[in-house]
């Protein structure tokens, strides 16, 4: 392992070596500048921007503020009468804090007006561009809320008085939201929904608000302060309750069956507010059959009498005998007789029933559904198959004969009546909300300029670092061959030219010289070959 990397260490300070001093400055350079841009962006992507999330605030309001975000683990920065959060956090922040009814007093801060108002910008150019930043602000913040894809907002500001003794108007806002299929809103979002936007634009009651998705389905606020004491609110927010969720469920199976810009749902009923409370106590047999109880005790008494007895006489008591019919009393006379008398007295245990009854506090007494339904061609009404009508049509039949209460409807549910309940209609639709593409996601210019840096950077070091493996191998390629290759013979230009002819002379003279016995006998084959 040494050894390898004391040979790498060594190649890399050959390279070095070998390189001009051009080239080592740039080769340093490189690197110098990798690294800044490697820093850069580091500190630019982690570092943290804050940014304000209320201002304006009172200090209890702010110590409030920041209990709750100690408890969600946020990091915050607090500066004077306003809090900063991460830029990431904000929104979410904004939503969560309006689902608590925070804060009570402040505003949110909206910076896009204040950075593009000119010197020459009048008063209604002013308002304008403030109107328009504070929609699309809130849009903003609303699509932050889970099941909500986008959103649309109006909103109507009331003119300025020019005189304090004017009464101040109010606000209204108008919103639609696109809504996620099928998802279902707590009242605990609807509720932070309304107070977010009463508390973006100055003196705007919830009451002056109005929400609602593309199916145009409201989302309204349950105010328990104002309608406690009062009967018909009550009973007008169960009849909406019952009304919605009936027009959900129906809305949810045909968006199911047909897609959920393709059904709109419309329903009303009718809802019997008559409460009764009873008290019953029965009395029933144990043997119903024969209505007889259980024999618990019996009594039987029998008396006779017979013989003769003394008449009646006497005065009775408190009477007159001048006051006896004829002016004279008339005393009884001698008889006899017979006397029987029976007496039966029988116990029987019987069952004792006491019943409690409290009715239902409402019932559906009627209930009518109507159904419009985009054909899949709008522009051809009989794309839509009249199966698929009478499909829809036993659905409701079954929903509305359900529901109503059959106590309380009086008469009984015949197929006619039912269907005079429902309404199915197949026809276009040309009112449907329309809604902006969705923005996509663009880093700034710098970014780009950054990054173009960065990848010419890295393009030249792996060019000169290919360069520079290519010649070391080039270089390790010449040597292999100057070790091993053949030995070349390079003669001396001094020295004589030499033929054929010479070379075996000097071969035969040197034969003769070293082994005279060999060079005997080649003389010899020589001359017998003449």
């Amino acid at each position: 392992m040494t050894v390898s990397f004391q040979k790498y260490i060594d190649k890399l300070k050959e390279y070095w070596s070998g390189r001009s001093k051009k080239q080592k400055m740039i080769i340093i350079g490189s690197i110098l500048l990798l690294v800044i841009l490697i820093s850069l962006t580091t500190f630019f992507a982690t570092r943290t921007k804050m940014v304000p999330l209320y201002k304006d605030l009172s200090l209890s309001e702010v110590g409030t503020i920041k209990a709750s975000l100690d408890e969600k683990g946020v990091k915050y920065e607090i500066s004077g009468s306003q809090i900063l959060v991460p830029e990431k956090d904000a929104d979410n922040l904004l939503v969560d804090l309006a689902a608590e009814g925070l804060p009570k007093s402040g505003g949110i801060d909206y910076s896009f007006f204040s950075q593009n108002a000119g010197i020459g910008m009048t008063d209604n150019e002013f308002n304008v561009m403030k109107l328009d930043a504070m929609q699309t602000e809130l849009a903003n913040l609303i699509k932050g809320i889970d099941g909500i894809e986008d959103a649309n907002v109006m909103i109507t500001l009331p003119p300025q008085g020019i005189f304090v003794s004017d009464t101040k108007e109010e606000a209204s806002a108008a919103i639609v939201l696109k809504t996620k299929a099928g998802y279902q809103f707590e009242e605990k979002q609807i509720k932070g929904l309304y107070h977010l936007v009463s508390k973006s634009v100055p003196s705007l009651p919830t009451d002056n608000i109005v929400i609602y998705n593309q199916n145009f389905e409201y989302f309204d606020l349950k105010n328990s302060e104002n309608s406690s004491g009062e009967t018909f609110a009550t009973q007008n927010q169960i009849k909406k309750e019952i009304e919605r969720d009936v027009q959900r469920q129906v809305q949810s199976m045909l968006g199911t069956l047909m897609g959920q810009d393709k059904v709109v749902v419309s329903v009303t009923a009718d809802v019997d507010f008559t409460q009764e409370n009873r008290e019953e106590n029965l009395v029933t047999p144990v043997d119903e059959e024969n209505m007889e109880g259980i024999k618990i005790s019996a009594q039987k008494i029998t008396e006779t009498f017979s013989g003769e007895g003394a008449a009646a006489g006497g005065v009775p008591q408190g009477e007159d005998p001048a006051d006896t019919l004829g002016g004279t009393y008339q005393q009884g006379a001698n008889g006899n007789g017979d006397y029987e008398r029976i007496e039966e007295t029988i116990n029987n245990e019987v069952n004792k029933i006491r019943k409690e009854i409290v009715e239902s506090p409402y019932k559906i007494r009627d209930l009518g559904i109507q159904v419009m339904v985009e054909p899949p061609d709008p522009e051809d009404a009989t794309s839509l198959p009249q199966e698929r009508v009478d499909d829809i049509s036993k659905i409701l039949s079954t929903i509305v004969r359900t529901t109503i209460d059959k106590d309380a409807a009086g008469a009984e549910l015949t197929d006619e009546a039912i269907q005079d309940k429902i309404v199915v209609s197949v026809q276009p639709f040309n009112g449907k909300p329309q809604f902006s593409s969705e923005q996509k996601f663009t880093l700034p210019w710098w970014a780009y300029v950054v990054g173009g840096i960065l990848l010419l950077v890295i393009g030249l070091g792996i060019f000169l670092f290919i360069r520079s493996r290519k010649k070391r191998e080039e270089e390790e390629e010449m040597e292999e061959i100057m070790d091993n290759g053949p030995q070349l013979t390079i003669p001396d230009v001094n020295d004589e030219q030499e033929t054929e002819s010479s070379l075996r002379r000097k071969q035969l003279e040197k034969m003769a010289k070293d082994k005279p016995e060999d060079f005997a006998k080649l003389l010899r084959t020589w001359i017998s070959e003449d």
